[in-house]
């Protein structure tokens, strides 16, 4: 059953967005591989960024406990003084976790070199030291002659840089063609409009091929089944403006009904 949103599904911007990153990687490799051949092909890349829990999109479900208290054993009768004493309190550190992040590399078949970088952006690439890696990473695209496509299909955190002001909108996708640096396509996305169908361009003299975003993400959503575990009837994990929420809720029981 697919997804009641139109086009992206707010409730996978939680817990469960590092499994759709990867199912919605996993579809876009499968829609563009039969497009590019014979001359290019479409790798799926995975990397790890360490991050710390304040860095990433935390719900009580992956979450630590702040505090874990244990009482303290209680002491045998004719124990010395001198020997060690059980700690009053156990409490939990933060210990940095590994973070699965998914791109896809097009590049041509001959010299295998890179022609466009479709990157997924995760929680980690818009906060904190995850933030600063990716930006390291995307300016070193940016000098090279590949093209550049980022989805940023999360409220939460910080936008790519743009030297003017971006709208409101609530998901983006952007794409930097290298012969058009520094100007930048923008393909700003309410919640109530389904993902668009963006241009993927190749070398010059070559035809951009068609990503159908929607596709991509419906697919993603189908083929493990989220509307079997996702709970419709409750808030998402990142919270919707209140003018969203409003149009969410209602959509939502229409739906039902």
């Amino acid at each position: 059953m697919p997804s009641p949103f139109p086009g992206m599904d707010p409730y996978l911007e939680g817990a469960l967005w590092t499994t759709l990153h990867h199912g919605l990687g996993t579809e876009i490799v499968r829609q563009l591989a039969p497009k590019l051949r014979p001359h290019y092909i479409a790798l799926p890349v995975e990397r790890f960024v360490m991050a710390m829990s304040s860095d990433v999109s935390v719900t009580t479900a992956s979450a630590y406990p702040d505090v874990s208290v244990a009482e303290a054993a209680p002491r045998v009768r004719g124990q010395s003084q001198s020997a060690a004493v059980v700690a009053p309190l156990r409490l939990s550190t933060v210990i940095p976790e590994a973070v699965p992040h998914v791109s896809i590399e097009i590049r041509d078949t001959r010299e295998r070199q890179l022609v466009t970088a479709i990157e997924i952006l995760s929680p980690t690439n818009k906060r904190g030291e995850g933030r600063r890696e990716y930006l390291t990473k995307r300016q070193r695209i940016l000098l090279s002659a590949a093209h550049l496509m980022e989805i940023d299909l999360l409220r939460m955190g910080r936008r790519v840089p743009m030297q003017q002001k971006l709208p409101d909108r609530p998901y983006f996708i952007f794409l930097s063609r290298t012969q058009d640096r520094p100007l930048t396509d923008v393909w700003p996305v309410a919640l109530r409009e389904p993902l668009p169908a963006v241009p993927v361009p190749l070398l010059a003299g070559d035809i951009d091929v068609v990503l159908d975003l929607q596709a991509a993400f419906t697919a993603a959503y189908d083929l493990p089944g989220y509307d079997l575990i996702v709970d419709y009837s409750q808030p998402p994990d990142v919270p919707l403006t209140p003018q969203d929420a409003a149009w969410a809720a209602e959509h939502l029981r229409e739906i039902r009904h």
